[in-house]
């Protein structure tokens, strides 16, 4: 029951409260349902109000003491934020990518294991702490909300995945151990692209990085080969290796295809 009230609650607007449950990734797939439920709608002349977002009772007066309507007018049909989109390497918040980009470049560059870490000391903005800052989690989930447990696992395994993000790996001792060596500081100088990885040794070494835009950001995209491995990654676990070939084949070259649902159609597992 009370599982039931909290899916329906954040149904009005999506609520933080419910980072780390089933219902974050909800958020984002209920929003475009119900876009594309109201462009369909609309398309029947179902009726609505003009103003909407701006009348005195509309969203932006309801939701917010201070608005800028500029923001929605301004190079309207000019400027389109989708060419903007870029692609997730790492399956957890946009906001701790830096970080982890940062610890899976030192490990590589350092061929690091754990037993040689001391200390784990990340230099962040505020942002991170305030929506990452979970130095406990107990599931996959509430590890994806955790700059801890993402600083541990991807320099363990060298990866930051949907594998990484299990209540399995979320358990393992090994991760355990180094997620309780991993120290946070809030920096507002910091912006939030970016972040200061320092890990010491036990032999007093200290290796830092500072990774400006994390892999993956729109100032440093990724390349058709780890996009290609990141599909793989994900799909093998639904799909022969062979059909997903097929299918990265059909999207690379979609502009070709006599209707978009074949892809939808070839991603069927037999």
């Amino acid at each position: 029951m009370v599982w039931a009230l909290g899916i329906a609650a954040t149904q009005s607007a999506g609520l933080k409260e419910m980072f780390g449950t089933m219902c974050k990734p909800f958020h984002v797939g209920s929003a475009g349902q119900n876009g594309l439920k109201a462009a369909l709608l609309a398309s029947k002349d179902f009726t609505s109000s003009d103003g909407a977002l701006e009348a005195k009772e509309g969203f932006a007066f309801t939701y917010s003491d201070e608005k800028d309507f500029s923001q929605i007018t301004d190079n309207l049909g000019g400027s389109f934020e989708v060419t903007r989109n870029t692609y997730k390497p790492f399956a957890c918040g946009i906001v701790t990518h830096p970080i982890i980009d940062g610890c899976i470049q030192l490990r590589d560059e350092n061929n690091l294991t754990s037993d040689q870490i001391a200390e784990v000391s990340l230099r962040v903005n505020p942002l991170v702490i305030k929506l990452t800052g979970k130095k406990t989690p107990r599931t996959g989930l509430e590890a994806k909300f955790s700059i801890y447990h993402a600083s541990s696992a991807s320099i363990i395994r060298g990866s930051a995945g949907p594998n990484e993000f299990t209540d399995a790996v979320v358990r393992d001792a090994e991760v355990v151990e180094l997620r309780d060596k991993v120290v946070a500081q809030m920096d507002e100088s910091v912006s939030e692209e970016e972040a200061f990885v320092s890990i010491t040794l036990h032999d007093g070494t200290v290796l830092n990085k500072h990774v400006e835009h994390a892999i993956g950001s729109f100032e440093r995209p990724m390349t058709t080969e780890s996009l290609e491995k990141k599909l793989k990654d994900q799909a093998l676990s639904a799909l022969p290796a062979d059909q997903i070939d097929r299918v990265m084949a059909m999207c690379w070259d979609v502009e070709s295809l006599h209707d978009i649902t074949e892809i939808a159609r070839a991603s069927v597992s037999a």
